[in-house]
């Protein structure tokens, strides 16, 4: 496998102009050359796509853009272009909130997976983010999918993804998630709860046959936050491998001559970076399949892991190593599979996060400027709505003042949203020019994942709208939620 820098020089560029983006269409520019394929990390070992050093953005002090779209490039007087379209542009013609996802990194992030993990099916996870430009993209790049609920199922199949390449999720799945999954054909559903073993046979039907898997928990705790941490046994995903209560699960689904076994799942928890949780998920689970091809003589062909690949949302933040990761692994089932006896299984791999977040940049304008002796506040048009993450989860972002050159030093302050909760915060004490002023636009990194599928309607202020950029060209993917939109809802008067 070829090895890229980590960090690579960054050269100022030619960089292309757009001219102004009406809503909804699609406006040339000088092209922007593709960025060159690369099969391993960048930045602290996000999987990312490589630079064209021709084309690289300008050095920024501190490496300020190494988690930005490869693609991003830095003008003079601070206009900032991703995609070779500049972000004003889009927040001129979309309006703020705006949420713009670089087509290009997103293809690459999806080739650096497959170049990593060549043998293994890799499967995007539709939760981080979905959308029907995005479903073509990732079965173009030759991903499978999985989702968690017949609402991501039915858009994805209606686009014209292949259902036998998703895999059906879910720690509570509904009858119309059952339903959908058998009428459209999806490919695995894994098995989350004893109780689902029935449901799904009777379902079936005696003459019907469905591949499924078993979701294990190896009590493995790794993730960035408590809340999202879900490889131990005290939380509600999955089947505990200490207690038995996954060797039962098994037992059960292979007594039903409906339901075809396919091998066995697990997932961690989300921003793991660290590669030792997997390998230790490995061998656990390779133990597991050679009890179950001891107890029942059967050998199962397959083996998912999960994603969680931790992604950096701040300069020098640390990141998982994709190369790292892909080496150990296949290395640590190799060796565990012969001490046991047993082929190597294929092995099934589900990121999310580490494909569509660092595509992602949300543009905010600056509402208010509030100075108090503790601190400075910054209040923007959007908020905990469309990024819940750092409410949620402590997450913290690096926001950067778009649009013009301040000549003014770097002021620590807060940047929150517009919502009547003190806890709608999306950056903390971070340095922003001490001149910014309502009108601003600030721009967030890192915004691609877990933002907009996040969303909510909160105070009636309407989910933003998506717009893809590739080339110098900008083209609206999801238009913005309106006042008629949340009212049409509202049938009770």
């Amino acid at each position: 496998m070829t090895t890229v820098p980590l960090s690579p020089a960054r050269k100022a560029p030619t960089a292309p102009t757009a001219p102004s983006t009406p809503a909804g269409s699609a406006v040339p520019a000088a092209p922007v050359p593709p960025p060159a394929p690369a099969t391993a990390p960048r930045h602290g070992g996000a999987p990312t796509p490589g630079h064209s050093d021709a084309h690289a953005p300008a050095p920024a002090p501190g490496d300020a853009l190494s988690v930005w779209p490869a693609s991003t490039v830095e003008e003079p007087h601070g206009r900032l272009l991703v995609g070779g379209v500049p972000l004003t542009e889009i927040a001129e013609g979309h309006g703020t909130p705006v949420y713009v996802l670089d087509e290009a990194e997103v293809r690459e992030r999806c080739r650096t997976y497959r170049s990593a993990f060549p043998d293994a099916e890799i499967h995007y996870a539709a939760k981080a983010f979905l959308c029907r430009a995005l479903v073509h993209w990732v079965e173009e790049e030759g991903l499978g999918l999985d989702v968690c609920s017949a609402g991501e199922l039915e858009l994805a199949v209606t686009t014209g993804f292949p259902a036998e390449r998703i895999l059906l999720h879910g720690n509570a799945k509904s009858p119309q998630d059952l339903g959908t999954a058998l009428r459209l054909g999806v490919g695995r559903i894994v098995i989350d709860t004893p109780a689902e073993i029935a449901r799904i046979a009777a379902a079936v039907g005696s003459g019907g046959h469905q591949k499924v898997m078993v979701r294990v928990t190896p009590g493995i705790s790794a993730g960035g936050h408590r809340k999202i941490r879900t490889g131990s046994d005290d939380q509600k995903f999955g089947l505990s491998l200490r207690d038995g209560h996954a060797q039962h699960a098994i037992a059960r689904v292979l007594d039903q001559p409906q339901l075809e076994l396919t091998g066995i799942h697990c997932h961690l928890g989300s921003q793991i970076i660290e590669v030792k949780p997997y390998l230790v998920a490995v061998r656990r689970l390779v133990g597991l399949m050679a009890r179950v091809r001891d107890t029942h003589g059967v050998i199962l062909p397959e083996l998912d892991l999960g994603g969680g690949h931790g992604i950096a949302h701040r300069p020098g933040e640390p990141a998982l190593d994709l190369t790292t990761l892909a080496r150990k692994v296949r290395a640590e089932l190799a060796e565990s599979c012969a001490a046991a006896g047993l082929p190597v299984p294929r092995l099934v791999i589900e990121p999310g996060r580490a494909v569509t977040g660092p595509a992602g940049v949300a543009v905010y304008r600056v509402l208010a400027v509030k100075r108090t002796p503790g601190r400075t506040f910054v209040a923007v048009d959007g908020g905990m709505s469309d990024n819940p993450r750092p409410a949620l989860y402590g997450v913290r972002y690096a926001p950067r003042l778009i649009g013009r050159h301040s000549p003014a030093g770097p002021e620590r302050v807060t940047v929150v949203g517009r919502h009547c909760e003190a806890g709608d915060i999306l950056a903390e004490d971070v340095p922003l020019p001490a001149d910014t002023h309502p009108g601003d636009l600030l721009a967030v990194p890192v915004a691609g994942a877990y933002h907009l599928s996040m969303a909510s309607s909160y105070n009636l202020v309407g989910r933003p709208p998506v717009v893809a950029v590739r080339d110098g060209r900008a083209r609206l993917l999801v238009r913005r939620e309106t006042l008629e939109d949340l009212r049409a809802r509202d049938v009770g008067l």
